[in-house]
């Protein structure tokens, strides 16, 4: 597929990946609506880091991906949909189940069934490996058992079934990309990496939840490498794929390498109000990506300390966007 003058719709473009994922799609000559979640501060999100060039080739829209409506009015006209609007932070599943469902599960319909009725050429679906739960067995293939082990992997799974079941029942074209984690510059506070960094720059101690589970850490311009590669393979409709680094680290190695890049000696210590509840913490997940490789040619480029190198040069010189006293839930 060539993006150059491909009109596109990127719900959740002012989030982490989205806007990393519009800025590439930009780039590559695309003609690209980047759908927000609406905010009377007129807030474009991550889309705000973006070069005043690259911001001014994109065209913005704010709604919620929950209205059918406005989802269908934006889907009209387009030739391809990435969907990466969600709710994502496990901690406030826990708080707040109901909105889980409504933005993850109502809203995927929403834009399911908005590109079948519009008769879009291609729908790149977002999961999420935690989709998986813990592992059964490692690396976690595309075979693994869905395991709902939080209230926010238990909606991504319902997203993903129902996207599932629009390729099978209306032969949408529709692929879901299931990328492990993700991290890198414009990342919010609520995830680990930015946490230790923030913490390291300014607290006197780094404090997390368990530092026992084993992450695979993929880079973000690797994981919106794979989005733009896996949506061109045409032998990838009706398929999920795995996207990820195929390493694991443990939460306490990772911080134990990051202070080490960044020259700071402070202890890190479990932090009780940071922990999952005990059934629902996922403790291994390291992705088996060798479909992706297959389907699209892909494969991570960037390794973890040049990636964290980039990642923590972003929180240093943008010190106002991380609380580190406070847990982000």
């Amino acid at each position: 597929m060539v993006w150059k003058g491909k009109k596109v719709l990127v719900t959740g473009a002012g989030g982490f990946i989205g806007s990393h994922l519009c800025e590439s799609l930009v780039e590559a000559g695309a003609d690209v609506t980047a759908m927000l979640h609406y905010s009377s501060r007129s807030d474009w999100g991550n889309l705000e880091f973006l070069s005043p060039d690259l911001r001014a080739g994109l065209k913005v829209v704010a709604g919620n991906i929950e209205d059918g409506h406005f989802v269908m009015h934006h889907v009209k006209g387009q030739e391809a949909v990435f969907h990466l609007a969600a709710l994502i932070a496990i901690p406030f599943s826990y708080v707040a189940p109901l909105s889980y469902v409504r933005t993850n599960v109502e809203g995927t319909l929403n834009v399911l069934e908005a590109a079948r009725q519009q008769g879009i050429d291609r729908v790149v679906h977002t999961s999420t490996s935690e989709t998986y739960g813990t592992a059964i067995y490692s690396p976690i293939d595309e075979n693994h058992p869905l395991q709902g082990q939080s209230p926010y992997s238990a909606s991504k799974i319902g997203a993903d079934k129902i996207a599932e079941s629009y390729h099978r029942a209306f032969s949408l074209p529709v692929i879901t990309i299931r990328p492990f984690n993700t991290y890198g510059p414009r990342q919010s506070a609520r995830a680990v990496i930015p946490t230790i960094i923030s913490q390291a720059l300014s607290e006197p101690e780094i404090r997390l939840g368990s530092l026992a589970p084993i992450r695979d850490l993929n880079f973000v311009k690797d994981t919106v490498t794979a989005f733009l590669a896996i949506a061109a393979a045409d032998g990838a409709i009706g398929k999920t794929i795995n996207v990820g680094a195929g390493k694991g680290i443990t939460i306490g190695e990772l911080a134990t390498l990051i202070l080490g890049i960044m020259g700071c000696r402070k202890p890190v210590v479990e932090d009780s109000a940071r922990l999952r509840p005990s059934a629902s913490e996922v403790f291994q997940l390291v992705c088996d990506n060798r479909l992706a490789l297959e389907m699209a040619g892909w494969k991570p480029s960037f390794t973890l300390k040049e990636g964290l190198h980039q990642a923590i040069d972003f929180v240093a010189r943008h010190p106002g966007l991380y609380k580190a006293s406070h847990y982000a839930l």
